[in-house]
C-alpha cells in the first residue's frame, strides 16, 4: 500500500504536502505478478511459479530453502564459465597460490551485488532490465541495452569456444573449433526448452551440470594433491611475495572474470519464478533472506571448484618452463608436443594447452576428464547467458514476442560473431580473444554497477558498502583496461581508445550522477528533478529494504 501511495503521488504531482518526491527513489509496480500481468506489465520467462511451504512457526525452515533453492545455482553458473577456469588456471600457472585472496574476495564482491539483485526482484516484482525500462529516458536506455548486449555476446564467446574446445579435445582433434560451435548452438537450443517439462527439472538439470564440474576438477585437485598448507595462507593472506606485472595484471584479469555484468540482470529475474506474495511484507523478508542463504551456498560452491583449478596449475606447473612441458609431452608420446617450444620461456596456458599439459604429466584420463568439465562449464553457461539475453531484451524493448522468437534473435545475436572467430581462428591461438573479452566485461561491468546501485533502495551500511565496491571495482577494471590497450603498441589504435573512452566515461558519469542523487546526494540536483523522499514512506520503506 505504500508502494502504491507513492506512485500515486510521483504520477500526480512534484509536490505533496510541501514535500517534493524522488523519482528515482522508489520502484512501484502493482503490488503482485499477477496484478502486474493484468496491468500490461511484463510476465515471467517462466510459466509456473514455484509454491512456498508455509511454515509460519519456524524461524527456520529446511522445507522452505529447498523451496527458494534454484536461482541461485544458476546464477553461480556465470562463475564457473570457461573465461572464469582459464583466468583460474592461469593465475596458478603465473603466481602459484599467492592470488587465491583476490579470488575470495571478488567472490565476496559478487555474493553483495547478487544480494541486491535478488532483493530488487522480490521486492518489485520486477527484473533489473525492466526497471531500466521505467527509470531511464529513451536515449540512455537504448545506449545501456546496447551495452548489456556487448557484455552478453563477449561472455557468451567465451562460452561457446570453450564447449568447442572440449569437444576438440575430447574427439582428438577430429572436432574442429566452427563444428564443436554448431554442435553447442544445436545442443543449447534442445536444453533451453527443458524448462517446458517443469521448472525444478530445469534447476535440477543445472545441479547436475555443476555436479559433474564439481566431480572433473576436483579429480584433477586429487590427483595433483596440491600443498594444502600454501593453499591456505594464499587463500587468507593477502600477499604475493615477489609479484610484478604479469601477476598483477592477472589478479585484475580475475576480478573481471569473476563478476559478470548480465549476471545480475538474470538473478533478478530468475528470483520471480517463486510465488511469493509481495502484498505480505513479512513474506518479502522472509523470501530475501531465503535467498540470499541460497546464493551464499551456491557461491561457495562455485568458489570451491575455481579453487580446484587455480590449485592444480599452482602446484603443477608453476614456474614450468616450455622445455619442462615439451620433454615431458616427448616423453609419454603426447601428439600435441609442437604446442611448447623449445626454450626456457615461462609456459603460456589456456584452456586447450591446460588439458594437453595436464595429459602429458598425468595421462590421458586427466586430459579427458578436464575436457568433460569445460563442456560442462560452457554449456551450462551458455544456456544461462541464453536466459540472461532473453530477459534484457525482454525488459529493455518491452517486446512480447513468442518465446522462439526471442530465443532464435538472443541466440544469433551472440552466436554470428562468436562462429566468425571459430572459423577464421585456430584452436591453438585462443587467448588473445579470451584477453580481449575480459576486457569488454570489465568495461560493462563499470556500467551496471551504477545501474544496480540506482535501482536498489537501500540502508546506510549497503549506501556506504555499494560505494566502496563501485569505487574499488572501477579501479581494478580501468586498470585492466588501460594495460590492455598500452600493449596493443598501435597509435591509430590509442587514437581510437581515447574517443571511444571519452563518449563511454561521458555515459558513466551520467549514470553515477543519478545513482548519487538517487542515494541521497540532492546536492547535485541541479535541475530540481530530485529531492528528499516523504518521511512516511522512508519509515515504511525500512521494512522491505531489510
Amino acid at each position: 500500500l505504500v508502494c502504491e501511495h507513492y506512485q500515486k503521488v510521483c504520477e500526480d504531482s512534484p509536490q505533496e504536502n510541501g514535500v517534493q518526491t524522488n523519482q528515482y527513489s522508489a520502484i512501484s509496480p502493482p503490488a503482485s505478478p499477477v496484478d502486474q500481468e493484468q496491468d500490461g506489465g511484463f510476465s515471467t520467462y517462466f510459466e509456473e511459479k514455484v509454491p512456498i511451504p508455509n511454515d509460519a512457526n519456524q524461524a527456520f525452515s529446511f522445507r522452505k530453502l529447498w523451496a527458494f533453492t534454484g536461482p541461485g545455482f544458476l546464477m553461480s553458473i556465470a562463475y564457473l564459465d570457461p573465461g572464469n577456469i582459464e583466468s583460474d588456471l592461469q593465475s596458478g600457472a603465473k603466481a602459484g597460490f599467492k592470488l587465491l585472496w583476490v579470488l575470495l574476495g571478488a567472490t565476496i564482491i559478487g555474493l553483495l551485488l547478487q544480494r541486491l539483485a535478488a532483493r530488487l526482484g522480490v521486492v518489485t516484482g520486477m527484473h533489473l532490465a525492466e526497471v531500466c525500462n521505467r527509470q531511464y529516458p529513451t536515449v540512455p536506455r537504448i545506449i545501456l541495452w546496447l551495452m548489456v548486449e556487448l557484455a552478453i555476446i563477449g561472455s557468451d564467446m567465451q562460452e561457446v569456444i570453450g564447449c568447442a574446445i572440449a569437444l576438440n579435445l575430447l574427439s582428438v582433434g577430429r572436432i574442429p573449433l566452427w563444428a564443436g560451435v554448431l554442435i553447442t548452438i544445436t545442443d543449447t537450443f534442445v536444453f533451453l526448452f527443458l524448462d517446458k517439462y517443469g521448472l525444478r527439472k530445469l534447476e535440477a538439470f543445472f545441479g547436475f551440470l555443476i555436479t559433474v564440474m564439481a566431480i572433473s576438477f576436483g579429480y584433477e585437485y586429487v590427483l595433483v594433491k596440491p600443498d594444502q598448507g600454501e593453499l591456505l595462507k594464499g587463500m587468507f593472506v593477502p600477499y604475493c611475495a615477489g609479484c610484478g606485472p604479469v601477476q598483477l595484471v592477472q589478479a585484475v584479469g580475475i576480478v573481471g572474470a569473476v563478476i559478470m555484468p548480465h549476471n545480475i540482470y538474470l538473478h533478478s529475474a530468475l528470483v520471480k519464478s517463486r510465488d511469493v506474495d509481495r502484498k505480505n511484507k513479512n513474506d518479502v523478508k522472509e523470501a530475501n533472506k531465503y535467498f540470499f542463504i541460497e546464493s551464499t551456498i551456491a557461491l561457495f560452491i562455485s568458489f570451491l571448484i575455481n579453487v580446484f583449478v587455480v590449485a592444480v596449475f599452482a602446484q603443477a606447473f608453476y614456474n614450468k618452463t616450455n622445455m619442462d612441458v615439451n620433454a615431458e609431452c616427448n616423453m609419454t608420446g603426447s601428439p600435441h608436443t609442437d604446442l611448447f617450444p623449445l626454450n626456457n620461456a615461462t609456459l603460456e596456458v589456456d584452456i586447450y594447452k591446460g588439458g594437453v599439459v595436464l595429459g602429458c604429466f598425468f595421462g590421458p584420463a586427466a586430459l579427458y576428464i578436464w575436457a568433460i568439465g569445460i563442456l560442462a562449464a560452457g554449456q551450462s553457461s551458455t544456456m544461462t547467458g541464453t536466459y540472461s539475453g532473453q530477459f534484457v531484451m525482454e525488459g529493455f524493448l518491452n517486446l512480447r514476442w513468442s518465446r522462439f522468437a526471442r530465443v532464435l534473435l538472443t541466440r544469433s545475436i551472440a552466436i554470428t560473431p562468436t562462429l566468425l572467430v571459430a572459423i577464421f581462428q585456430d584452436v591453438q591461438h585462443l587467448t588473445g580473444m579470451n584477453d580481449f573479452l575480459n576486457v569488454l566485461q570489465s568495461l560493462q561491468f563499470l556500467v551496471n554497477l551504477q545501474v544496480i546501485m540506482l535501482n536498489c533502495l537501500l540502508f546506510r551500511f549497503w549506501k556506504i558498502s555499494g560505494g566502496i565496491v563501485i569505487l574499488a571495482v572501477c579501479a581494478i577494471n580501468m586498470y585492466f583496461v588501460v594495460v590492455y590497450i598500452t600493449a596493443l603498441n598501435s597509435v591509430l589504435l590509442y587514437v581510437f581508445a581515447a574517443f571511444l573512452s571519452i563518449a563511454y566515461l561521458c555515459f558513466v558519469i551520467y549514470l553515477a550522477w543519478h545513482c548519487l542523487i538517487a542515494l541521497g546526494v540532492s546536492c547535485l540536483d541541479f535541475g530540481s528533478r530530485v529531492s528528499n523522499r516523504p518521511a512516511v514512506f522512508i519509515e515504511e520503506q525500512s521494512e522491505y529494504d531489510t
